[in-house]
């Protein structure tokens, strides 16, 4: 194979120049055969722009063949390409970036990485696997009357393909604590490098007891010095006694600073004599200390009153849907949301269920079309065999509650997280063969049954392929 074979550039015109572009494929080779009336013109490498492309070779061949007027053909046997006629490469190179354009790139955001899907109604659609954008590819071109007698083949073996991406999340993961552990050695590494620090920590060592009886602000003073050597900044704190009552003031709740004004205040008053010279009589200590104590009045008056509501504490359900709401209101991406998530105290199941809640609540009728629109955000959250186990117990839990109108839904939203492999087949009819469960907080058994009950014909759907996938298996 000559150098020239392997010559690579990237794919699509509009990113020639881009050094970073990870799309490639080989650069176009032909070769004129023949002469007079059976001249040709062979496609060389037409296997391998075809494969870097994820297209069939006899598209591109046929394509040549539509656009030139000419006759085509691609030998499946010896993988061979022919044009009829003599074609300049430039000629057939600038139909190849046409064909990438119609064919390969996705109408949304550009990327080759894109499937052709032909619909029910005999349209050809483009797939994209980075965004998820389905392309309409223009049906008045001749090659798709080809395309439709020539489907592409189908892909088998989608729980292995779920399974790569799985591998692939968990092989992200590793590689994002693996950083993050580099960037601590790091900073531990910077940290102990800086001069006179390891004076600071034998100093620390070896007066332990004096720094244990010291005042706050002293300890204070050590935590900002050690984060001023981490970022290279000096910093200065106010510790005059005005900055500290401003620190109470932000830093605590107001029911809480108040306390600590009084205590403050009495201490004060008490102990120091300067406390009661009339210098000291305009400050603003007394006045906040009788702000405070006719606060303090007015609660003990409401608190005695029998007849004053009481604020009711909202459940632990209802504290995790307020702060999945509030993410939500804050915009937060699916991937932050999805961290968050995880990060949750609760179980699994509970925080699951509250953050589908936040997501559709509101839904009834039309809850599939809803989910299609957000899945990004189940994507996101769903990782493993037990999150797809925790989303259908929140699913069945939702749609419990749905009016019987809306019965239909759940079989619906099922095909649509399948169909966006967000749900596995095996863990769908492993919870539907289940028990339903009244203990998940969130519903009863029978409502469980009838929500599963609803959801049976997509249930038998994916039973019958199943069962034609093994017969083409063993024929």
């Amino acid at each position: 194979m000559t150098s020239a074979t392997m010559a690579l550039q990237n794919i699509g015109a509009g990113n020639r120049d881009d050094a970073f572009y990870r799309y490639k494929m080989p650069k176009l080779i032909t070769k004129i055969e023949g002469r007079g009336n059976g001249i040709k013109t062979n496609v060389v490498n037409m296997v391998d722009v075809a494969k870097a492309l994820a297209r069939h070779p006899s598209y591109t061949t046929k394509y040549f063949g539509c656009e030139l007027g000419a006759q085509s053909k691609f030998d499946e046997k010896t993988g061979t390409s022919i044009v009829n006629g003599a074609h300049d490469t430039t000629k057939l190179a600038a139909l190849l970036e046409n064909f990438i354009k119609k064919y390969v790139q996705c109408y949304g955001c550009g990327n080759p990485e894109t499937e052709v899907v032909i619909t029910k109604t005999q349209l050809i659609t483009l797939k994209c696997a980075a965004c998820g954008y389905l392309s309409d590819v223009d049906m008045r071109d001749k090659l798709t009357t080809f395309i439709l007698k020539n489907p592409p083949e189908q892909k088998k073996g989608g729980k292995k393909d779920r399974a790569l991406r799985r591998a692939e999340k968990e092989r992200l993961k590793e590689g994002e604590a693996a950083d993050e552990q580099l960037k601590k050695l790091k900073r531990e590494s910077v940290k102990k490098s800086k001069p006179g620090s390891d004076d600071k920590v034998a100093t620390k060592k070896k007066h332990g007891s004096d720094d244990e009886e010291s005042s706050p602000s002293a300890s204070q003073a050590d935590e900002e010095e050690t984060a001023g050597d981490e970022d290279d900044v000096q910093w200065s704190t106010d510790t005059s006694a005005e900055a500290a009552q401003r620190r109470i003031l932000e830093q605590l709740t107001t029911a809480t600073s108040e306390m600590v004004i009084i205590g403050n205040g009495v201490d004060k008053s008490e102990s120091s004599p300067r406390a009661k010279t009339p210098k000291d009589a305009p400050s603003s200590k007394p006045k906040l200390l009788k702000k405070t104590s006719s606060k303090k009045s007015e609660a003990d008056v409401e608190s005695k009153d029998p007849e004053s509501p009481k604020a009711e504490e909202p459940s632990p359900r209802e504290k995790l849907l307020n702060d999945f709401r509030q993410c939500l209101k804050k915009g937060m991406t699916p991937a932050q949301l999805a961290v968050h998530l995880q990060s949750k105290a609760e179980p699994n199941c509970e925080a699951m269920d509250a953050y589908f809640v936040a997501l559709f609540e509101g839904c009834g009728k039309g809850l599939h079309k809803e989910i299609s629109k957000k899945k990004t955000y189940l994507d996101a959250a769903v990782q493993d065999e037990d999150s797809q186990k925790d989303l259908l117990s929140a699913i069945e839990a939702f749609c419990s509650a749905l009016p019987a109108n809306a019965s239909k839904e759940i079989a619906l939203l099922l095909k649509v997280l399948y169909d966006d492999e967000i749900l596995e087949e095996e863990q769908i009819l492993l919870w539907y063969d289940a028990v339903p469960a009244a203990a998940n907080g969130a519903g009863d058994g029978p409502k469980g049954a009838a929500v599963r009950k609803s959801s049976r014909p997509f249930v038998d759907w994916l039973r019958s392929a199943e069962a034609e996938s093994e017969e083409d298996d063993e024929e």
